[in-house]
């Protein structure tokens, strides 16, 4: 008997032609391993149910060697590989990861490698249970967990396993080429995700946003237009760093946000105000753009758009050129925090629409903290209402 491999190792040939000839290959739409044989003048093609190369060819050997007749041993019938993390996130990885932003593509990268280095990925993802859901977040609290060296928050720990059980989910959804499911069912369905006991969500006062503002110019004119623009919209950092000027109706006086800009990917155009159009015409003026030109360009690329590292840092500059003292917490998104809580007499549906939230549980859990000036002028309206009464 005889054995040989291709050049470009994309099929493999074992045993003699017209006696024991079989060859197996890789199905170029899925990657699933195939096998071919030829019975009664017929050439046969049955699925391997797996992406092993090398287990493919011993198969195809034992086949060759009738240590496995294929016309019996026939993959539909035969009860499929156990689904390993491995190959679980190759296919999601391929079919899944390419349809989110950037951001979530990069996350979901580094996640499935996180895991695979923690679990292994020859574990199979129908074993995964209470017990390894507890190991995993205790080894991410103490900067343990495949490959981090740093400990982490409840919430960032929450993310990370929210993804590992949205790729459970979809495996549990789909199927194979033979209409099987990936997977019988999530095995960690129903488990507890880590929660912040006393989540940081710092609401920037209307002073520190003065002493940014008055210092903005020395920093750039970019954080400058940016700090204004996400003061009057309430949107992320974001979403305004990767604004086009397509995306500005001067004439309107609307923005467009674009969704692939979105966390949420919720697209949407909001009115404005004078502020922020006159922050829009100062970036005009250093960069006068039109179409789909950045609205605030990276100073090396005016082809680019701002990054998010160089918004971090600007913003830090800032702080120290305001003598503002390091919080943590106070950043970008304080402003956005600083818009809900300042529009809390709008209607909820209102705020929704103008800072571009999904839901108004969203804005009512993360964002809206009242101050203790609304607080007084609540309690001092309740008890002015009970005094008349009596």
């Amino acid at each position: 008997m005889m054995a040989r491999t291709k050049s470009d190792r994309r099929s493999y040939s074992a045993g003699e032609w017209g006696r024991n000839r079989v060859r197996v290959f890789p199905d170029p739409r899925t990657g699933i391993m195939q096998v071919q044989w030829r019975e009664d003048g017929r050439r046969l093609t049955r699925s391997l149910k797996h992406r092993d190369w090398a287990k493919a060819k011993r198969q195809a050997d034992e086949i060759a060697g009738g240590l496995a007749e294929p016309a019996t041993k026939d993959a539909a019938a035969a009860e499929p590989e156990p689904l390993t993390l491995g190959t679980l996130f190759d296919i999601y990885g391929e079919e899944v990861t390419p349809t989110k932003t950037g951001r979530s593509q990069r996350h979901d990268q580094a996640m499935m490698k996180r895991f695979l280095r923690f679990f292994g990925k020859h574990r199979k993802a129908e074993t995964l249970s209470q017990r390894d859901w507890d190991r995993f977040i205790r080894a991410r609290r103490a900067g343990k967990a495949g490959g981090s060296r740093k400990p982490v928050s409840e919430r960032t720990i929450e993310y990370d396993l929210r993804m590992l059980l949205a790729v459970l989910n979809w495996a549990a959804k789909s199927r194979d080429e033979e209409g099987r499911l990936l997977l019988a069912s999530n095995p960690l369905r129903g488990l507890k995700l880590p929660k912040e006991k006393n989540p940081r969500r710092v609401v920037l006062t209307q002073a520190e946003y003065e002493a940014l503002l008055a210092v903005s110019a020395r920093v750039n004119w970019r954080f400058r237009v940016a700090l204004v623009l996400a003061h009057e919209t309430g949107h992320r950092i974001g979403a305004i760093r990767q604004l086009r000027w397509s995306d500005i109706d001067l004439d309107g006086r609307t923005i467009r946000w674009r969704g692939e800009h979105e966390k949420t990917g919720y697209e949407h155009r909001t009115p404005v105000t004078a502020k922020a159009l006159a922050a829009c015409e100062e970036a005009r003026r250093h960069n006068p753009g039109i179409g789909d030109a950045p609205l605030l360009t990276a100073p090396k690329d005016p082809f680019a758009c701002m990054s998010r590292s160089l918004a971090r840092v600007w913003w830090k500059r800032a702080e120290r050129f305001a003598g503002l003292e390091p919080k943590r917490g106070r950043g970008w998104h304080s402003l956005r925090r600083k818009f809900a809580s300042d529009l809390m007499d709008l209607p909820l549906k209102v705020l929704c629409d103008l800072g571009g939230w999904k839901t108004a549980e969203t804005v009512l859990q993360c964002y809206q903290r009242p101050d203790e000036g609304r607080l007084r002028k609540a309690i001092e309206e309740y008890r002015g209402v009970g005094s008349a009464s009596n």
